[in-house]
């Protein structure tokens, strides 16, 4: 049995949770097609706001933590158990979409409570959260009217390898199969992020084709236009798409897909001493969203993850005895 002082707290979270996976649904299959669906401005901002808000409305008092944290971060995070429950989204997606909600769920709500105490006391509040989750809904119909930019970002990573030059060049034009052993654990692993396995090379020089291939499937076509013995080996990447089963990524971080793509890839060895070698790694991204911003720290989080793993890799077998 549920007490009645407990009512409006189900009725807020139940409410809230609702709201959110009705705007969930609406915004993938229907509103949100043409700006990006649930990577679009409209979604991952004003929907937690108004999530906030109407959690906060149906929550008596003041200013507590409860009403203008606790409950919103409560319902955020059982919209998000909800969609891993029922395979809605990716681990990933939940994983970039999770902080933005959290705190915007507790501004929504600090914005209604606000709002609401420059009315009369007996006034009706109604209006208020409705207008909050009306918001979104008006908000995507103009989005929908600007096309996404393009963004391109390079991530760089770097090792000083205790090797000559003549030694890296030979490990990097060609990457032997890894094991997991050899990368160690990282939480690119624990959100579904495949791990390399090894790059192959049709022949030396520029026009050469590297296969750079991943777990579950996933390959990629390195097509080499510069070669600089010693010094400089630079790709163009396209992902091989007829190889990669489409559950291996969220349709959302999809590499070669409408909102992230990895364009370049670049080794570069410098001198850094006698017998010593300067190994750089560095690629291209596009990101095609309207919150490229905030796109970026997740997608360069997880490249430099996966180039700083296969620079440890390189180093480790260049130093071999």
């Amino acid at each position: 049995m549920i007490s009645r002082q407990r009512y409006p707290f189900l009725l807020a979270a139940s409410t809230g949770l609702l709201f959110a996976l009705v705007s969930r649904f609406l915004f993938d299959d229907h509103l949100g097609a043409r700006a990006g669906g649930l990577l679009t401005v409209s979604f991952l901002l004003l929907v937690p706001m108004a999530l906030g808000a109407i959690t906060a409305h149906f929550i008596p008092g003041g200013r507590t933590f409860w009403r203008l944290c606790g409950a919103p971060w409560l319902t955020v995070l059982l919209f998000i158990l909800t969609t891993l429950l029922f395979n809605l989204e990716g681990l990933i997606c939940l994983i970039i979409i999770g902080p933005v909600f959290f705190v915007l769920a507790s501004m929504g709500a600090v914005v209604y409570v606000r709002i609401a105490d420059l009315l009369p006391p007996r006034r009706d509040k109604t209006l208020v959260v409705a207008a909050f989750a009306v918001l979104p809904f008006v908000a995507i119909t103009i989005e929908n009217r600007f096309d996404n930019p393009d963004s391109f970002r390079r991530v760089e990573n770097t090792v000083v390898i205790n090797a000559p030059a003549a030694v890296v060049w030979q490990h990097i034009i060609r990457v032997a199969p890894i094991r997991a052993a050899d990368l160690g654990h990282s939480l690119i692993d624990d959100i579904g992020f495949p791990r390399p396995i090894e790059a192959t090379l049709t022949r030396e020089g520029v026009g050469g084709v590297r296969h750079a291939t991943f777990e579950r499937g996933v390959e990629f076509i390195e097509t080499v236009d510069e070669w600089h013995s010693l010094k400089r080996l630079s790709f163009s990447i396209i992902p091989n798409t007829t190889t990669i089963p489409p559950t291996t990524f969220d349709e959302h971080v999809i590499v070669g897909g409408r909102f992230f793509d990895v364009l370049r890839g670049t080794y570069e060895l410098r001198p850094a001493g006698p017998g010593r070698t300067l190994l750089v790694l560095h690629s291209q991204q596009r990101l095609s969203t309207h919150l490229n911003w905030y796109a970026g720290l997740w997608t360069g989080f997880v490249m430099s993850e996966i180039q700083g793993r296969i620079l440890g890799v390189l180093k480790r077998r260049c130093e071999l005895k």
